[in-house]
């Protein structure tokens, strides 16, 4: 069932159209949209329905993929061929420029420019595998993560395990959280955090708070949580509350880029990435998934009465994944894009350790065997 399901997929991609295809976390169904012509459609104001793909810079318009065609299917885990970390070879080319870096932003802080400013960099690796062969490895390994490929014939091809949720919508709820904080995962060890990873954590939640307060009601916030992701262990915090009249566009509006991805305050941060990062993120810590997608579902389940099976709730949703633990595929290169958090107890020397230890995450799915 699923080869055939994700041999249409291929078809449809060498007709030249987009499609997404997508696993959301922990559930045992994919989903794919497939859009009938190549144009390119954007985000106007966020009532549109479809799939949005958004970039990093909130300057530049997001990508809907209209739901011309919609189909899912159980997936079934198989066992995983991801490669060892032994077969992965770390290239230092970069490390004295993101050491570099580091210490710039550090200096930053220190002036008082900004509390935080997370620092990213693209690492490059020779891919032999298609897109839908690597979707199938992230299927297998992150579980607890939104897995997902993404295909433009205009843009291109990305692909990503994302743990962090930008925003959750039904009707008029919401659901989103903060997420900071990076350790590796120590065998079945639950991790112990210190201070720095503490505060980046905190300074996350509190912008998150003070952001939403006025464009939401009853907001309430969830217990700080250790969650793992594949070989990697974060601080999570979630929070919940109901959208006001000014709608889901002003909630995104503060939401992105979050301080998880950009820093804070943010312009500071976000202008101090631009001008020292040396490359552009594209899509890379911008966000995707469902925008207004209708879901039905029946209100009497356990009813045996046939008059009461009409009854059932029709709800609008949405769900939206920061695109992180992602890489975009060039002919025969992956680009795989990593980065952290840097306040002002960083030490460069461990941040560039922290962005070798996220590329290891997703280098396995490029690798295979």
């Amino acid at each position: 069932m699923f080869l055939e399901f994700i041999s249409h997929v291929a078809e449809h991609e060498a007709k030249g159209l987009p499609f997404v295809m997508y696993r959301k976390p922990n559930e045992n169904r994919v989903y794919r949209i497939l859009q009938d012509d190549d144009q390119l459609h954007y985000v106007q104001n966020f009532s549109e329905s479809g799939f949005v793909f958004a970039p990093f810079d909130s300057r530049e318009a997001a990508i809907l993929l209209r739901s011309d065609q919609i189909k899912n299917v159980e997936y079934k885990i198989r066992k995983s061929t991801n490669t060892n970390d032994e077969v992965i070879v770390v290239n230092d080319s970069q490390k004295e420029f993101h050491v570099s870096m580091v210490n710039e932003g550090l200096l930053e802080i220190e002036k008082g420019a900004f509390e935080k400013v997370v620092l990213s960099r693209a690492v490059e690796a020779t891919c032999k595998s298609s897109s839908l062969t690597i979707f199938q490895r992230l299927l297998d390994t992150y579980t607890t993560a939104f897995c997902y490929v993404w295909h433009h014939p205009k843009i291109g091809t990305w692909l990503g395990a994302t743990p962090e949720i930008l925003l959750k919508t039904e009707n008029n709820q919401f659901t989103t959280m903060s997420l900071a904080g990076t350790q590796t995962a120590n065998e079945d060890l639950a991790p112990k955090w210190g201070a720095k990873e503490l505060e980046e954590q905190q300074l996350v939640t509190d912008y998150i708070i003070n952001a939403l307060k006025a464009k939401v009601s009853g907001l309430s916030l969830g217990k700080l949580e250790s969650v793992r992701a594949g070989q990697l262990w974060h601080l999570r915090t979630k929070l919940t509350g109901r959208i006001k009249k000014a709608g889901l566009a002003k909630v995104i509006e503060v939401l992105h880029p979050t301080p998880a991805v950009c820093g804070l305050p943010m312009t500071a941060a976000k202008n101090f990435i631009l001008n020292h990062e040396g490359y552009e993120r594209e899509f890379y810590t911008g966000f995707l998934g469902e925008l207004n997608l209708m879901s039905e579902t029946d209100r009497t389940k356990t009813s045996r009465n046939q008059e009461h099976k009409a009854y059932r709730a029709v709800k609008n949703k949405t769900t939206l994944f920061v695109n992180l633990r992602c890489m975009q595929l060039k002919k025969n290169k992956a680009l795989v894009y990593v980065g952290g958090g840097v306040t002002k107890d960083s030490i460069p020397e461990k941040e560039w350790e922290e962005t070798v230890a996220k590329s290891k995450t997703i280098l396995r799915a490029v690798y295979g065997h």
